[in-house]
């Protein structure tokens, strides 16, 4: 290890630590603490990330780094520490933009928000949460201003911090490319609707069965148990403290049997790309996944590409059928396969079918737009969104639960990652063309032996970490950067077959 590095490594571990403990208290805060926990754990995990602000944002840390990006530092340095030292820069020229003591409170704001979301959900409230949201979002255009260039548009900052390399233009032009192409063809489907009954999968599932069959569903897909554990809340969602400890969670409906089964295909597809991480790289400012755009194509990957197709589940379903007997001994495979890749409009982003999913995702980011640019207040939120909906969709919210409120995101402050969901949709085609080129990929489904598939994205995109961007992955992996053309592609060629248009 080079020298001047070795001087920076206890403050890597010591930042390190500090952010698993900030995650494990996320972790705990959205399966297992009570609910008036909330107010006094904030103080916790602000104190923690003001500590996690201290161990990088100091003048010994920041010479080192000055002096490990000197040509003659770099020669001396591993691929993997010159990441490391990239990822520093920009995670340093960020912190160092945000005053401490805002940094340290709008933490303290996160932590008690997701509650507050939580429960304005349940109750149906959004008035309840409006005013949480209202300060994250204040927060979130200062930080956004402190650390944007000169002309840079706040949004664009925002954005960047999930997917650097997809910026406003380039997302309006993926955006603008699946309006023209998709919402004609998805016009067309929604008019052949009925051809396809799915009337089945809002029955009576009990939900313990249904958790002893989504805890074989994400074993079945490779999900390692002595590496990794499964909880319910609210929204599901995965979080890795490091690759031996990476956790999923599922949401379980009575009345749909889809909900849970997808949630954990997908949140699976997650955890095997943290689980797969190269021991050399976890625990380190790279130990995670490229970005969200490149995390959401291995989930989204797994969720539909692999586990919407007959080949998954023709070695599976009867397993799935004797769990419920009653009410799918009638209901042959091919039915199945109909049923869960219908597609019609409908008001909740995660229960989305392949085809109108990307418009759910055009909405948030539309509507987010908005919110950067002084365009929408928080009062009127609900309002907006319930109009675009009826704009894109033709369908409206009844309620807050199932408009606004349906998603937690931005009650972490996350704003800018929604765009990555349908950026991963893309890259996971285009992932899935070149598959098909390389390996019998139905073949290996239908076998049940999912593992030549597992161990290829492992191999080429796992094991990598954050060492390369998304561009970088896909130009190695494919020959070619991103390119939305195998999205449309892969879509309209499913669904015209499937509605025999």
């Amino acid at each position: 290890m080079n020298k001047t590095f070795e001087k920076l490594q206890p403050y890597l571990d010591k930042a390190m630590a500090f952010q698993t403990a900030r995650n494990l208290f996320e972790w705990d805060d959205q399966t297992q603490a009570p609910f008036e926990a909330a107010d006094y754990t904030s103080k916790v995990v602000g104190i923690l990330a003001d500590e996690y602000m201290k161990c990088l944002v100091n003048d010994d840390v920041k010479k080192l780094v000055k002096k490990l990006q000197e040509p003659k530092e770099q020669e001396e340095l591993t691929q993997k520490e010159k990441a490391i030292i990239k990822e520093l820069s920009k995670t340093l020229k960020e912190l160092e933009s945000i005053p401490p003591q805002e940094y340290k409170e709008f933490n303290e704001l996160t932590s008690i928000s997701n509650r507050a979301w939580a429960k304005a959900k349940k109750d149906n409230n959004y008035e309840y949460y409006a005013p949480y949201l209202k300060k994250i979002i204040e927060y979130k255009k200062k930080f956004a201003g402190y650390r944007a260039e000169k002309n840079q548009d706040s949004y664009e900052v925002l954005l960047r911090d999930y997917e650097e390399c997809f910026g406003i233009k380039d997302l309006d032009l993926f955006f603008e490319k699946i309006k023209i192409e998709i919402v004609p063809l998805l016009k067309q489907v929604s008019k052949k609707a009925d051809t396809i009954d799915k009337s089945y999968n809002y029955l009576k599932y009990d939900i313990e069965k249904q958790k002893e069959f989504c805890r074989y569903l994400s074993g079945y897909i490779g999900f390692d148990y002595n590496k990794g554990v499964i909880a319910e809340s609210a929204h599901p969602f995965t979080l890795n403290l490091h690759n031996h400890d990476v956790r999923i969670t599922n949401h379980y409906l009575e009345n749909n049997l889809e909900s849970a089964m997808f949630s954990i295909i997908h949140e699976g597809g997650h955890a095997l790309y943290e689980m797969n991480i190269d021991d050399s790289l976890t625990q380190t400012l790279v130990g995670t996944g490229a970005s969200m755009g490149m995390h959401e194509s291995q989930s989204r990957f797994y969720e539909n590409i692999i586990g919407r197709s007959e080949a998954f589940w023709a070695p599976i379903y009867n397993k799935l059928v004797d769990t419920y007997p009653e009410n799918l001994k009638n209901i042959s495979l091919e039915h199945f396969i109909k049923g869960i890749n219908k597609a019609e409009p409908s008001l909740i982003r995660t229960e989305a079918d392949e085809l109108s999913y990307p418009l759910h995702i055009i909405i948030r980011y539309e509507i987010e737009k908005m919110i950067f640019s002084g365009e929408a207040d928080v009062e009127k939120l609900p309002q907006l969104w319930n109009k675009k909906y009826e704009e894109y969709l033709g369908i409206s919210p009844q309620n807050d639960a199932e408009g606004i409120l349906q998603d937690t995101h931005w009650s972490f402050g996350e704003f800018g990652y929604f765009p990555s969901y349908a950026i991963g949709s893309a890259v996971a085609s285009q992932l899935y063309a070149k598959i098909l080129d390389l390996m019998p990929f139905e073949d290996y489904l239908r076998e049940g032996n999912l593992t030549p598939i597992r161990e290829f994205l492992r191999d080429n995109i796992h094991k990598y970490g954050a060492t390369k961007n998304t561009n970088q992955i896909l130009k190695d992996v494919t020959g070619e950067e991103f390119n939305p053309d195998y999205y449309i592609d892969y879509l309209k060629n499913k669904y015209e077959k499937l509605y025999e248009l």
